[in-house]
């Protein structure tokens, strides 16, 4: 049995990563302190500066702590498209050592933290503590289900409708880690951020926020996300966060 301080017992409990995986389960005290071990390598990245390259063999996976990040594929001609982003909490690069070689590039948004994670202690924590094992698989399940709902959104979906399940979204996933609420929530994405998202262009992101903003939806301005009519945008997105499957709040 594996023993936390006080200090680092709290810590660990009130750390975004932890409040996420207790959306799929109660972690015992045996199971944090496996967390606790898993957040030993903690690193600083700056902004703008990959953590992760695509096609890059043998790399880490990371448990953002702190900040914002994304994930991106490069196209032959040079344009960018952005997979998702990642918020505190969140698993980055998970797929990519279980499959040993990235297929896609991580950047962080702003200075991140976040504690770095080898493949052979990932697997030590698996064989260790099986539900915890399942609440990272169910967390690593969610991710894919959100990238399945932005594929719909890019094929089906206008652009005011898409832009507003996006930031829905965002929102949901903010409020399970103590960060966003039904008012709005903090957001450190450009017009360029949204644009590679989203399938737009900086100019059309730009029209879509102003009709938003002069419909009373939401405001996006000066790094914060501020929702007005939040009935009407959840109509406008036939926003349905099933897909999320989150037990603990979504939008309060």
């Amino acid at each position: 049995m594996l023993c936390l301080s006080g200090g680092a017992m709290n810590a660990i409990k009130n750390s975004p990563f932890t409040r996420k995986l207790s959306a799929f389960a109660v972690l015992s005290e045996d199971e944090l302190a496996v967390l606790e071990r898993l957040h030993q390598r903690r690193r600083t990245f700056a902004a703008g500066s990959d953590l992760v390259h695509q096609g890059q063999p043998e790399q880490a996976a990371y448990i953002l702590s702190s900040g914002w990040a994304c994930s991106y594929k490069i196209q032959q001609e040079g344009s960018r498209q952005i997979v998702d982003f990642q918020i505190p909490g969140d698993f980055l690069g998970l797929r990519s050592v279980l499959l040993r070689t990235s297929d896609h590039s991580i950047e962080p948004i702003v200075e991140i933290e976040a504690a770095e994670v080898l493949a052979e202690d990932l697997l030590g924590a698996f064989a260790d503590t099986p539900r915890l094992a399942a609440a990272i698989l169910w967390a690593a399940s969610r991710d894919e289900a959100m990238v399945v709902e932005h594929l719909v959104g890019l094929g089906r979906r206008d652009a005011d409708a898409r832009m507003a399940h996006f930031l829905l979204e965002l929102g949901a996933r903010l409020a399970l880690v103590g960060m966003g609420s039904k008012a709005g929530y903090a957001c450190p994405l450009t017009q360029y951020h949204l644009a590679d998202a989203l399938g737009l262009t900086a100019v059309h992101v730009n029209r879509v926020l102003r009709q938003l903003r002069e419909r009373d939806l939401v405001t996006f301005r000066d790094g914060y996300v501020k929702f007005g009519s939040f009935d009407r945008l959840v109509a406008l997105a036939d926003f349905d966060p099933g897909y999320l499957d989150q037990a603990g709040p979504l939008l309060k």
